[in-house]
């Protein structure tokens, strides 16, 4: 099956193509100057998960870079799911980018009316080996956190990011999970990070620019509520993280895994918790599911 994008921008009107013959400008700014946002959201039984949540988000996004939308969200909404359905996509992810347009290469923004370029994707997940993580845990290393310093905003300016999860990876491991300065975990190269403490509570880094706002993130903390588990939201430090007695990690795509070590240290038993457990089937069990039409105005 032919993978299909929809590509937007000033010499594209807004077309649905082969992904193979997809093309931006070479003076594209998100590509000389990671001058863009980008929103990844789950793809589940063919319909969006917390589609809205992910909206907002998104304009939250292009508001703080001062980026124009490329078009209105109802109509974002319709390629959002024609993309889905042109991809035959039933478990996997949708992923949209937005960078300020092509433009001669100038640091400054360019002269108002240059059009922003969209990007819209989907690609499958092979959930069997998703599942498999969930019910065997993953290991997480810890780096010093390098990234620059607005992280709530979710930029395409990755390269931090990038680097960091080759060397988790590198060093066996699946995530990993950012240091501060203090010394104080903030989160992962593309996940939210959690502990929970011997007392059964819930701990998470709280808002604030120091991380991204995750979307699995607001769920999972509704999730608690649900189940009546505390909640502190604090940092906490790489000893407080290897003494917890469970942790896991979680975003859009990899839901909520459970975190059997970090570094040398097994977490707990070593295996994935009873609590994590619940919070992961909770948290799927709230999310919101948008089918193929539009919700009425």
């Amino acid at each position: 099956m032919t993978r299909i994008a929809f590509v937007r921008d000033a010499t594209t009107p807004g077309s649905y193509m082969p992904r193979a013959d997809a093309r931006i400008s070479v003076e594209d700014r998100g590509f000389n100057l990671a001058d863009g946002i980008y929103e990844v959201c789950e793809i589940r039984d063919g319909g969006l998960v917390d589609e809205n949540r992910h909206l907002n988000r998104y304009e939250r996004s292009l508001r703080a870079l001062r980026i124009d939308a490329p078009m209105p969200r109802r109509a974002l909404q319709l390629v959002l799911r024609e993309v889905v359905r042109r991809n035959g996509v039933q478990n996997g992810i949708l992923y949209v980018q937005v960078t300020r347009g092509a433009a001669r290469r100038d640091h400054a923004f360019p002269d108002p009316g240059v059009v922003p370029t969209l990007v819209v994707f989907a690609t499958s997940t092979h959930v069997a080996t998703r599942e498999a993580k969930a019910d065997h845990g993953v290991t997480v290393t810890t780096l010093p956190d390098e990234r620059w310093h607005r992280r709530d905003i979710k930029s395409i300016s990755l390269l931090p990011n990038v680097l960091a999860k080759q060397t988790a990876r590198e060093a066996g491991a699946y995530e990993a999970w950012l240091v501060d300065a203090a010394g104080y975990i903030t989160e992962g190269a593309s996940t939210n990070a959690w502990i929970i403490d011997a007392q059964g509570t819930l701990i998470t880094r709280p808002l604030s620019h120091d991380i991204l706002p995750g979307i699995s993130r607001e769920v999972i903390l509704q999730a608690a509520d649900q189940l009546n588990m505390p909640v502190e939201e604090r940092a906490f430090t790489v000893a407080q993280a290897c003494d917890a007695a469970e942790a896991f990690l979680s975003s859009s795509s990899a839901i909520l895994l459970p975190v059997i070590r970090i570094d040398s240290h097994p977490i707990g038993k070593g295996l994935p918790g009873r609590l994590t457990h619940k919070l992961r089937a909770a948290s799927r069990a709230i999310s919101v599911v948008s089918g193929r039409q539009l919700p009425s105005i």
